[in-house]
């Protein structure tokens, strides 16, 4: 048997360098680049760099040597060496001037297929849903941009398109579940199959070009040209399962394709919100909301657990959430921004409209007397209804978070708005959290009305239940020390017995002092002492210390400044907030 050589085994088979890869799959830097974004493949962190790279000390770019293997059997690796053979033979053409032959070979053009990819890297439509969050906020971003250099206008016009029928399902299907205003952009997050998915929409600005190339948009254009095949792939899942017809048919105003359309909101969001407020053209009339309600009336006939309990109550409360706005009618001023509200409302059973002389898309006029709710993001207005409420848009975002319509006094026209937290964050994290989060501040724990509300008065119910016993039991034991004191001491029966004549006086007294001291009596408050607890907590920490291994002692500390940073972290926001609260208490 031969005997293996240095590096022929072990990490340094495993591992191929980015120059030995491009040798091997015979490409240029571009196209292999290209490549490994479509397949998924993406550069590896030995645990060994030294014996990865075979004695090496530099830092260099490695991959799976299985993966490179993997690439040389890909179909598409062809078109892109067609690709480099189509460029040779135009330049040529372009050089001579033949351009007759030029026009032959470009309508000729060599098309890259990538749809068996799609199918292969998400064998079943929920890995597809999994993978949604980045796919989304990227078509979203790229639905912004105009025509740049790198990115061709039909590109962003088809992130338009795809971005446009995916929230067309998000409304029609009533799927948000939460929401975030953030200085990114819009967070939503929506429950499609039972897969939570959650996605960026940017804010949108006149679009200003850089000219530093900071960021590398051919890059993001190749991620852009794999996920709009995938989302279409979903949307026409999507669709069919709910009874739509695909592509549907969006009817909205296409506006001129020139370069000053692409400066302002209307090119870019006006004929969007516009298609948004409109609904699709369904095949079947069943809704799905009715068939969950069968499916659930019949487990519950089957058997009686608390898992289904649990789950029938979850339904309910996400019955009432789709409906969160029904039968509320929205006007949208000109300066709020009109679509993440559409989104939401329409999400949740509402109808909304704005100004018809400004955009496109109108269903209703200002005067109109049916208007419950003016969404406005101005200190003053002129002209009031009095049978509206005048709110700013963080109300909307708000009701949806609590899942409840809360009241809006403190949403009116120029008036202080309460914190906008985030729903997605763990409540029970060990770092700062407010106290309007904590249930302090928490506008959830009431009706409009400003009274409780009877989910919330359940929660209370056991503390209420305990003082009350404590209460009962401290006045049954002073009405009976009062009946003793009254009647004088009463003999038992052992005491009464003749037998028990020989017992001392001693022991009788002894008796009759602990029948006496039996007895409730109410308890007392422990303090802390902080001291005490704090070189408590610093004597278990060093007994954690002595007994890590010295192997994992590096990792112990690093833990120890982790927690240590946390905890500052906490302390610094506790102290910012007592500083702004007593701010507001001088004023």
């Amino acid at each position: 048997m031969r005997r293996l050589k240095k590096y022929q085994t072990g990490e340094a088979a495993q591992y191929i360098t980015r120059r030995a890869a491009l040798r091997k799959l015979q490409l240029s830097l571009n196209d292999f680049r290209r490549l490994c974004i479509i397949k998924g493949v993406y550069p590896r962190e030995p645990k060994h760099r030294r014996r990865a790279q075979k004695g090496s000390s530099d830092i260099k770019i490695l991959y799976h040597a299985k993966d490179i293997r993997f690439l040389l059997h890909e179909p598409i690796v062809w078109t892109l060496r067609d690709y480099k053979i189509f460029a040779k033979k135009t330049g040529r053409d372009r050089a001579i001037k033949d351009f007759r032959n030029l026009k032959r070979r470009l309508a000729l053009f060599p098309e890259l297929r990538i749809d068996h990819i799609v199918k292969e890297r998400y064998p079943t439509f929920i890995d597809a849903i999994k993978d949604l969050d980045d796919c989304l906020t990227l078509l979203f971003l790229f639905s912004t941009f105009p025509s740049l250099r790198l990115i061709p206008r039909e590109q962003s016009a088809l992130c338009r398109r795809l971005t446009l029928e995916f929230l067309h399902y998000i409304i029609s299907s009533k799927s948000i579940r939460k929401v975030f205003i953030s200085i990114k952009g819009f967070y939503f997050q929506a429950d499609i199959k039972g897969q939570m998915v959650t996605w960026i929409m940017p804010h949108h600005y006149p679009f200003k070009p850089h000219s530093k190339a900071e960021v590398d948009f051919k890059v993001m254009s190749i991620f852009v040209e794999f996920y709009t095949i995938m989302l279409g792939f979903v949307n026409y899942r999507l669709y069919h399962s709910a009874g739509y017809t695909y592509p549907p048919e969006i009817h909205y105003e296409k506006q001129a394709d020139l370069e000053d359309n692409y400066k302002d909101e209307l090119s870019y969001v006006s004929d969007r919100i516009a298609a948004l407020n409109s609904d699709l053209d369904s095949k079947t009339n069943e809704p799905e909301e009715e068939i969950e309600d069968i499916d659930l009336d019949l487990i519950e006939q089957g058997q009686n657990s608390n898992r289904l309990i649990t789950l029938k109550k979850k339904t309910q409360e996400l019955k009432r959430l789709r409906t969160l706005f029904k039968g509320l009618k929205f006007y949208i001023n000109r300066e709020v921004p009109r679509e993440p509200l559409v989104i939401l409302i329409r999400s949740f059973g509402g109808k909304v409209s704005w100004d018809s002389t400004v955009f496109t898309g109108a269903t209703y006029a200002e005067t109109d007397e049916s208007i419950t709710h003016q969404i406005v993001d101005r200190p003053i207005l002129s002209d009031k209804y009095i049978s509206r409420d005048y709110i700013q848009p963080q109300w909307v975002f708000d009701c949806v978070n609590q899942r409840t319509l809360i009241p809006t006094n403190k949403y009116f026209i120029g008036a202080t708005l309460p914190p906008h937290l985030s729903p997605f964050v763990d409540s029970k994290r060990e770092s700062y959290i407010p106290p309007e989060e904590s249930g302090t501040g928490n506008e959830s724990f009431y009706n409009k009305d400003g009274s409780k509300s009877d989910e919330n008065i359940l929660d209370a119910q056991p503390e209420e239940i305990r003082t009350l016993d404590d209460q009962q039991l401290q006045v049954a034991y002073m009405e009976e020390k009062l009946e003793i004191e009254g009647d004088g001491y009463v003999q038992s029966e052992d005491e009464i017995n003749p037998e028990n004549d020989e017992v001392a006086p001693k022991e009788l007294q002894k008796r009759d002092q602990e029948k006496l001291s039996m007895s409730v009596k109410v308890g007392k408050v422990h303090k802390e002492n902080k001291r005490l607890n704090r070189k408590n907590e610093l004597d278990e920490h060093r007994l954690q210390a002595r007994m890590v291994k010295p192997r994992h002692r590096n990792l112990f500390r690093k833990l120890i400044r982790e927690k240590q940073d946390k905890e500052k972290e906490k302390w610094l926001l506790k102290k910012k907030r007592r500083i702004i609260d007593g701010q507001n208490k001088d004023n």
